[in-house]
């Protein structure tokens, strides 16, 4: 194990020098981080072993704990300012009327209500993923958007927001939780996939590589020197790509000496 100005690594976690006994005293955060992977590891390891009504109780439990946790703090930062929004006759309002101030009333709450709207929130749509999942056995666009639609739902029923059409109004809300899930699901697998590999350059971008000149993979790309135009460069075609002379040399160098590339430019010759 190395040692550096700084300290040394003791099983994989930083540390430091120091001390009164000059012993090697261990990074407390970096400690603390591994403790909890370890006890995450150890708690998801249990879990996957519960039975279905376990799992899904368990975890929508903690979700909605931590969704509390949330919507706490957010009723903290904007305050409790649901008497605002409530005019002194809000009793002589209409239906529509009444649905609007609820739903006002429903995003301005304090700590409390944002504490139990969050926690519904997050907790049912954790409870139906998680259910979902062991029942279908993957996690899906569509898991996801059906487990938006109970969390929109849910929302509605113990926000206050349904107002006379309460039914209508959860399935709305629902439909849009779910419609916006659907796209942030498809937006993240978009670009968290990773980019396909162009199968027409895999030979070329090896050599490229190689001679470390792989800045020069959109020259050839541009030019459509593809994988089967290897045996027939010529100082022209690379030339006419913009590739500078240095690295045409040793591009058509290296094809020389490539003892596949160098049979190929036999026969085509």
């Amino acid at each position: 194990m190395g040692e550096s100005k700084q300290g040394v690594m003791v099983l994989g976690i930083p540390t430091r020098a120091g001390g009164f006994t000059g012993q090697a005293e261990q990074n407390p955060i970096a400690l603390a981080q591994a403790k909890f992977r370890e006890v995450e590891a150890r708690f998801k390891d249990w879990l996957a072993k519960q039975s279905l009504a376990v799992e899904a109780a368990v975890v929508t439990t903690t979700s909605a704990v931590q969704g509390a946790a949330i919507g706490g703090f957010m009723g903290t930062l904007t305050g409790d300012v649901s008497s605002l929004v409530a005019p002194p006759n809000a009793a002589g309002l209409n239906p529509e009327a009444m649905a609007s101030l609820k739903q006002a009333q429903a995003f301005a709450g304090g700590p409390l209500v944002q504490a139990r709207n969050f926690a519904v929130m997050t907790g049912t749509n954790a409870g139906i993923s998680c259910v979902l999942k062991r029942l279908r056995g993957k996690e899906d666009v569509q898991s996801s958007m059906v487990a938006a639609f109970g969390s929109g739902a849910m929302f509605t029923l113990v926000s206050g927001m349904g107002g006379p059409n309460l039914a209508a109004n959860a399935v709305t809300s629902g439909l849009f939780f779910a419609l916006v899930q659907g796209g942030i699901y498809q937006l993240g697998q978009k670009f968290s996939q990773p980019p396909t590999e162009d199968v027409n350059y895999v030979k070329t971008r090896t050599i490229l590589s190689n001679l470390g000149l792989q800045n020069y993979e959109k020259n050839f790309k541009k030019g459509l020197l593809t994988d089967n135009t290897l045996p027939l460069l010529t100082d022209s075609a690379l030339r006419d790509v913009k590739i500078p002379p240095g690295p045409r040399l040793l591009i058509l160098d290296h094809i020389e000496r490539d003892p596949e590339l160098k049979e190929s430019r036999k026969a085509n010759r």
